[in-house]
């Protein structure tokens, strides 16, 4: 018997932006802006091969929103100046052709930095450095620095920064914009009970560690108006320690997306080693699960939901509002197209995708995209 993967191809809003299917390409590290950070002809291949093949909707790679510390790796794109907004532009509009939305991700990298052009300094809520080590096929090596711990002006100016930012990409003519608050960069910093030792009003709980989060929502809400879409992406594992989970699991997971639902968010993107899997130990709710209960804005999942089984198990059971793909999209940028004819889904090959560098290539599946 055939399943029917009719759900996965309804279309669904999130707030008034129609969206043609439930699929969406996750933000994914390429490494392969211009050296000054301004987007190009490869990443615009890149975006738009993704539209070509059926995805109603994009959340581009993490930006870097400062000519300060944000940026996290080397050839990572920006939206600082004019010249970093006019190139996005070009990509949007090509996206847009194909009737596929595109989010701008924008991202403060804090301690987890591998490469930055403007600064060899590193800052974080606390001067205590990530664990593990850098990640090669993004360019660092090594054991990360210990970072400077912020003070209240350096928040302020990270805060401004995102609103910044946010207005380029409504210039740029992105759909929204998603805060970047997951993976162990600065915003998911401020939520680990390790990396925020602050005694402030920024540190000390989970409550006060969302403090600056939620100044920035507000910021931006108040910059770019009441209609234009904003959403953010929270995960409980980090690229330095990704075994990491909330102190106190569900009850961690009620305060911040309890608190993020009454703030002027579109949506909340959620993402886990499984996303369909129990997030906060044995008999517990999905990350997906839990966004949606304690939240209640629209959730998009993510975590292994290449296979449309899991990817309806995501929506149907997890209450999923979309699945955004990841390594699913890179294997097969045209996944909507092959799960709705029925074709066969190609593997992921990291071997040939990520190393040794994560730059974008492979650009040639283009022309097999239906």
């Amino acid at each position: 018997m055939t399943t029917d993967y009719s759900t996965l191809f309804e279309q669904t809003h999130i707030g008034t932006i129609p969206f043609s299917n439930r699929y969406i390409v996750a933000p994914m590290t390429r490494v392969t802006a211009n050296k000054d950070g301004t987007a190009n002809d490869t990443m615009k291949t890149y975006y738009e091969r993704y539209a070509k093949g059926g995805f109603s909707g994009i959340i581009s790679e993490g930006i870097y929103i400062d000519d300060a510390h944000s940026q996290g790796y080397d050839n990572q794109p920006g939206l600082v100046t004019e010249q970093h907004k006019n190139a996005w532009k070009d990509i949007v509009d090509q996206v847009h052709e194909y009737d596929t939305k595109i989010v701008a991700q924008l991202m403060h990298a804090g301690g987890q930095v591998q490469g930055n052009a403007y600064t060899d300094e590193t800052i974080a809520p606390s001067a205590v450095a990530p664990k593990g080590e850098q990640l090669g096929f993004y360019g660092g090596s090594g054991p990360f620095p210990t970072p400077r711990e912020m003070t209240k002006e350096d928040i302020n100016q990270v805060i401004a920064s995102f609103e910044h930012a946010a207005s380029l990409a409504k210039e740029a003519g992105f759909d929204g914009v998603e805060i970047h608050g997951a993976n162990g960069y600065l915003l998911d910093e401020f939520l680990t009970d390790y990396m925020n030792q602050r005694t402030d009003e920024y540190g000390g709980s989970i409550e006060a560690g969302l403090t600056i989060i939620l100044e920035i929502i507000k910021a931006i809400r108040e910059k770019v108006g009441e209609d234009y879409m904003i959403g953010i992406r929270l995960s409980q594992g980090k690229v330095s320690d990704q075994s990491y989970r909330w102190p106190n699991g569900e009850h961690d997971a009620r305060t911040i997306f309890g608190t993020l639902g009454d703030e002027a968010l579109d949506y909340i993107h959620v993402t886990d080693g499984d996303g369909t899997a129990p997030g906060f130990g044995d008999d517990t709710r999905s990350m997906a699960q839990a966004a949606s209960e304690f939240g209640g804005k629209p959730v998009i999942a993510n975590g292994k939901l290449g296979d449309p089984d899991q990817a309806l198990k995501a929506v149907v059971e997890e209450k999923a509002d979309f699945v955004s793909l990841g390594t699913g999209a890179l294997a097969n940028p045209d996944t909507p197209h092959r799960v709705e004819n029925g074709d066969e889904l190609k593997d992921f090959d990291a071997e040939s995708i990520l190393f040794p560098i994560a730059h974008i290539k492979d650009l040639e599946l283009n022309a097999e995209i239906k």
